[in-house]
C-alpha cells in the first residue's frame, strides 16, 4: 500500500499509467470485454468496478486538453440501451477531480473496439453492467 494511491490500483496498473505519454490511451473495460485478443497489453482488475479506478487513475493523471473527446465510451447498438446511470456515476468522478473536462463521447461498437486495439493497455474490470467500458486519453501534467 501506498500512502494517496488508491487500493483499486495494482502495482501493474501504476507501473502502466506511469509508462503511458502523453496522448496515449487506456480503457477500462467490463468484465467480459476479450482484452487478451484484442489488446497488445491487458491487465486485470477483477472485482473493482469501474467509478473505483476511475477515481484513482484520474488522481494520477489528467484527461487529455488538447482534444476535444478525451473520455469516449461506446455507445449501444441499434434495438438495445445503455442505462444512462452510469454515465452519470462516471461523469460525477470525472466532475470531482477534472471539471473542465468536455462530455463523454460516444462512439458506435466497432469503432470503440478498433480504438481499443491501438490504446497503451486495456484493464479488465469487475464491472458487469452493460456499455460500461470507457477510454480514456492521457493529457500532459498541468504545470501550477
Amino acid at each position: 500500500m501506498l500512502i494517496g494511491i488508491s487500493p483499486a490500483l495494482s502495482p501493474d496498473l501504476l507501473h502502466v499509467l506511469a509508462r503511458m505519454g502523453h496522448g496515449d490511451e487506456i480503457v477500462l473495460a467490463d468484465a467480459f470485454y476479450p482484452g487478451e485478443t484484442c489488446a497488445s497489453r491487458s491487465l486485470r482488475a477483477d472485482g473493482v468496478r469501474i467509478p473505483a479506478l476511475l477515481d484513482g487513475i484520474l488522481r494520477l493523471m489528467n484527461p487529455d486538453s488538447f482534444v476535444s473527446d478525451p473520455i469516449v465510451m461506446m455507445s449501444p447498438v441499434p434495438g438495445d440501451s445503455a442505462d444512462p446511470a452510469i454515465e452519470r456515476e462516471y461523469r460525477a468522478v470525472i466532475e470531482k477531480l477534472w471539471p473542465d473536462t468536455p462530455a463523454i463521447q460516444k462512439i458506435d461498437r466497432f469503432a470503440f473496439y478498433e480504438r481499443a486495439k491501438k490504446s497503451f493497455a486495456v484493464v479488465v474490470t469487475g464491472e458487469t453492467v452493460k456499455y460500461g467500458c470507457i477510454i480514456l486519453k492521457k493529457g500532459v501534467i498541468p504545470v501550477k
